[in-house]
Order: C-alpha cells, then sequence, then structure tokens
C-alpha cells in the first residue's frame, strides 16, 4: 500500500460528522492527497458512525484499516473499532470517555470545555476542525473562508465565534504532528473533491438528462436530491413518485415525449421496476437505470455496501431483450459512463443501467478536470413523415425513433407484440421477426463497447480482474507490490462482455476476481458468456467493503 496515514473521527448520528469531513477535505484536499470514506449505521440518530480520511504520499482511493489517530466524541464511540486500533494508534477524547479497556496512547482533548468559552456545545466540531487542521497545518486563510462559507446564512455572532472555535482549536493542536514521511504535495493541484454520487450525477447533466423520477431509498436518494438541487440551473424536471413501479413508467413517458430521463434506485426499488424494464426492451423506448447496490435479500444492510444486484441487472425483465450496465470505479469513469449512457439508451433504445454501490457514493475522492465530449448529446429523434413505421423491418435493426408532434407521422407504442405500424399481433412470423430485430443491437452495441483498462505490466502471468468500487482499491496494489508479473484488468462495461476480454485471460497462467459478493457474479458471467476460467475468486459480503491490508493479505493466500 501507498505510504498513507489513517484519520478516524467516530460519534453519533446528528453529531455533525458529514460537516466536519467535508471542511477538513475540502481544505487538506488543496494540500495534501486525500481520500475520505465513512460508515452509516441504520439510524437518523444514535448509534455509532465513523469517517476515515486518508491522507497519502500518492493518489489514492481505497480503505485503510489501521488507525492512526483517532477522534472519540461519545463515550461508546470506541467499542467498535478496538480491532482496528494498534499500539500507537493516538486516541483522543474526552477523558470521561475512556474506560481503562482503550488500547493505543490516549491524548485527552477536552472539547466540551472549550465550547463553554462560546456559550454552547454547537461548537465542537468547529475546535476540532482547527484542532485537526492545526496538526495537518492546514492554511489557515483556506479553513476561514470555509467556515465563514459554512455558515454565511447564520448570523454574525455565529461565525465569529465559530471563526474564534477554529482559531482556539489550532492553537490547542500545537505538538501534534503528522508523522514526517506524509509531506504535502510539492505544488499545489487542480483537483476537485467530489463524491461518487455527484460524479455520478454530473455525468447525468453532461448527458443531457432533463427528467427525472425516483421513489427514494438508500443510497440512490442523494442522486434524486443532487440533480433536484441542480434543476433550475440545468432545465431538470425532478419528480418523486409515489413508488418505483410510477417511476420507471414516467421516465418511459419522458422519453416516449422526447426528454432524456432515468431513476435512480437501489436493489429493492428496481426489483420493483423490472415489468417496467420489460416495457422499454418490447417498445424500443430508451431509459437509463442506475441501481445503488446495498446488501439484500429484502431490506438488507440499508446503510451499507455490496456488488450483489449484477446478476439482478443482467436477467431482469421478463422476456429476452438487449440491455446495457456500466460499473464505474472512479469519479472521472462514473461521470464519463453516465454521459454515455444517455447516448447510448438514445442511439439503440435500450435500457441502459450504471451499477454502482453505497460505498464508492459516499466516498469522497480527488479528482483532475478533463473536456467533455460533445457526442453524447446527439439526438436521434427523427422528423416523422406520414408515411412513419415506428418498427420498420429492414437491413438495420435500430428503426428510426419519433416523437409526437415532431413531424406528420403517426408514433404508435404498444406493450404487446406489435407490427411495423405499432399495432398489436399475433402473427408468428411477425412475432420472430420482431424478436430477432431487438437481439440483433447486442451485435451493433459491442462496436460502441466501453473497453476494459488493463493497469500493470503488459507481459503479466497473473491477471487480477475487478468491477465498480474494487478499483482503487486493485490499482494502489499493483502501483505498490514488489511483483512484476501481476496485472489488473478492470471491467468498467459488465455486460454485454465484449470477446476481446478473453485476450486478456488467456494470456495468465491465473486469473483472479475480486469482488463484494458471496457467489462470484462477474466471475460466473465471464465463464458463462466468454468461456473465461476464473482460478480464484477473492469474496467480501459483509456489508463492508476490503480495506487495503485485508486485500493484500487474502491476494498473498491465492497467488501462486
Amino acid at each position: 500500500m501507498h505510504n498513507s496515514f489513517a484519520i478516524v473521527l467516530s460519534g453519533e448520528a446528528g453529531q455533525g460528522l458529514q460537516t466536519l469531513e467535508e471542511l477538513i477535505i475540502a481544505s487538506a484536499g488543496r494540500e495534501y492527497y486525500v481520500y475520505s470514506t465513512k460508515e452509516i449505521m441504520s439510524r437518523v440518530r444514535g448509534g455509532n458512525n465513523t469517517v476515515e480520511i486518508r491522507l497519502a504520499t500518492k493518489p489514492v482511493a481505497a480503505y485503510q484499516e489501521a488507525i492512526d489517530y483517532l477522534f472519540l466524541l461519545n463515550d461508546h464511540a470506541y467499542d467498535r473499532l478496538k480491532d482496528r486500533v494498534h499500539e500507537n494508534t493516538l486516541v483522543f477524547s474526552e477523558e470521561s470517555y475512556f474506560k481503562g479497556s482503550e488500547q493505543g496512547l490516549k491524548q485527552i482533548l477536552p472539547l466540551k470545555s472549550m465550547a463553554g468559552e462560546f456559550g454552547s456545545p454547537i461548537y465542537v466540531n468547529t475546535l476540532l476542525f482547527g484542532y485537526i487542521a492545526g496538526i495537518l497545518n492546514l492554511n489557515p486563510e483556506t479553513c476561514r473562508q470555509l467556515i465563514t462559507a459554512r455558515f454565511e446564512n447564520l448570523s454574525p455572532e455565529i461565525i465569529t465565534n465559530n471563526l474564534k472555535a477554529f482559531e482556539k482549536g489550532s492553537r490547542a493542536s500545537e505538538g501534534i504532528n503528522l508523522p514526517e514521511a506524509i509531506k504535502k504535495t510539492s505544488h499545489p493541484r487542480p483537483y476537485k473533491i467530489l463524491n461518487g454520487t455527484t460524479a455520478t450525477g454530473l455525468g447525468a447533466l453532461a448527458g443531457g438528462c432533463n427528467f427525472i423520477s425516483s421513489y427514494p431509498m438508500s443510497p440512490s436518494t442523494a442522486l434524486l436530491v443532487f440533480l433536484s438541487n441542480h434543476g433550475r440551473d440545468f432545465d431538470v424536471l425532478v419528480e418523486q413518485a409515489e413508488d418505483e413501479i410510477a417511476a420507471i413508467n414516467m421516465t418511459l413517458g419522458a422519453w416516449y415525449a422526447g426528454a432524456r430521463g432515468m431513476v435512480t434506485t437501489s436493489g429493492g426499488g428496481f426489483a420493483l421496476m423490472e415489468e417496467g424494464l420489460s416495457l422499454s426492451g418490447i417498445t424500443e423506448t430508451p431509459v437509463v437505470i442506475h441501481i445503488a447496490q446495498r446488501p439484500g435479500p429484502a431490506t438488507g444492510l440499508p446503510t451499507r455496501t455490496e456488488q450483489g444486484d449484477l446478476n439482478l441487472a443482467v436477467y431482469a425483465g421478463h422476456g429476452e431483450f438487449p440491455r446495457i450496465i456500466f460499473a464505474p470505479g472512479y469519479p472521472e469513469d462514473a461521470l464519463k459512463l453516465t454521459q454515455k449512457a444517455f447516448y447510448l439508451a438514445d442511439k439503440y433504445q435500450v435500457p441502459v443501467m450504471i451499477l454502482t454501490d453505497q460505498y464508492f457514493l459516499d466516498s469522497n475522492y480527488q479528482m483532475l478536470s478533463f473536456p467533455l465530449e460533445e457526442e453524447p448529446l446527439e439526438s436521434f429523434v427523427t422528423e416523422t413523415q406520414r408515411d412513419y413505421l415506428r418498427y420498420k423491418l429492414g437491413d438495420h435493426p435500430v428503426s428510426r425513433r419519433g416523437i409526437p408532434g415532431y413531424g406528420k407521422g403517426l408514433v404508435k407504442v404498444d406493450s404487446d407484440e406489435h407490427t411495423e405500424e405499432g399495432l398489436i399481433t399475433e402473427d408468428f412470423e411477425v412475432r420472430q421477426l420482431m424478436n430477432d430485430k431487438r437481439l440483433d443491437k447486442e451485435s451493433l452495441i459491442l462496436e460502441d463497447y466501453q473497453s476494459a483498462e488493463l493497469i500493470g505490466p503488459e507481459d503479466y502471468s497473473k491477471l487480477i480482474i475487478a468491477w465498480g468500487s474494487n478499483y482503487g482499491l486493485v490499482r494502489e496494489y499493483i502501483e505498490t507490490t514488489d511483483r512484476r508479473d501481476i496485472a489488473f484488468l478492470y471491467v468498467k462495461q459488465v455486460y454485454p462482455l465484449h470477446a476481446s476480454l478473453r485476450d486478456f485471460a488467456r494470456q495468465a497462467d491465473q486469473v483472479l476476481v475480486v469482488e463484494n459478493n458471496a457467489t462470484g457474479q462477474l466471475a460466473g458471467l465471464l465463464k458463462l458468456h466468454l468461456d473465461i476460467e476464473v482460478t480464484d475468486s477473492i469474496l467480501k459480503y459483509t456489508g463492508e467493503p476490503f480495506s487495503i491490508e485485508e486485500f493484500e493479505s487474502l491476494l498473498k493466500e491465492v497467488l501462486k
């Protein structure tokens, strides 16, 4: 793993951990390589949540298990973290929170009494922000600007007290420093700090999304909120539907009328959308679906992470029809692939799914700016003539798609099997021709395949395959291992799978797939569709992501 340092904040839901995380990341990200992730219990208030902020000598995007500095914000904040604490961990806490059984080195941090100077415990978090900013030797002017912007809607007195609390916290941290090995970047980098949700939302806007209808479900709701917050700026109509069935049907209606729409949901919500997915398939109406994975079955672990819905996305719906599934693993790809999803849905008139998970959506990454392509905004809607046939059979499986009111033709769409005109039919020959027409799109879709990315030496003999949020984990291993016989194949389009993946696998004498599920779902698809023999699977399905230390240990066991 890269040389890094992990700061963990532990407290209850409702104590302001997210605000504290955002302030630290926004300021530290201008001077260090940083990454943050969080562990959230399924509680509105109470429980125990944690935030990990990882500083490193190089860009990182993976979770570190070992805690270096631990800040306890209540009297039960330590219990669930004791396995991550080592003898050199420095534990900062109110004296009353220590019970005598804590490992690590104890450091009394009386935030409550310090906040008393300002007349309210609400300043505890700003004191702690100042304390951590002092340890990291962050630019104080940058921190003051962030505080002022954060509380700009509150009274001048509250802003002034927060600034004073920051200064007090910063002074209190004198004498506590980071290890010398953890240095600031040599020059300012134009990094943008964003989480996976924001990256996916920006991709939707870049793809021309102007309609979203969804029913709230963790962890997908954040994307609905993001597009709602920016709806006026980008002309996005946002509808919170009464349920998931209504959400997908509204979105299909939006595409039928000429909009570019999407739904965002999680596994349980997507299960209710399956009939609507099939409706997209037979009517050849585009739709973009974001599936934010969390553990199932049923409600499972509502606020935890898993990659358990790949097979659900591949096989969802009744009958046979093509679909495209993307699984981004870092923010740039989340933006690009979501943007591409709207283009491909429009071009091929098929459902396109973006498969993420809670860990990816809620983690904060650094991303460099890059230019956006114009191509994904191309529209494939055609102006109709009086003799327009919505499902015209011919040399090309993708019929011209008209919309009502644009041209002189009548646009007929029906959920039953239909003729070229869009009229219901029970003609067996027409049925077969229409089914073949829809399925023939897959060969065209594979021509637009979003190619897999090989990271590491080209003359490898061991190949690790991963998808989605495990990208940062495996990439860090490849960048830091002494072994030069191992490469990483990052599969960003998980369906349909391209035959070129066989060439990567054939070169290796050992193929390992890393997944956060119990059955090796991608490994199964590679075998079924491409006859790629996976020799070993590294699986985790506790509801937690892999840590970089855990992954290295497991990999050492299976490598020949």
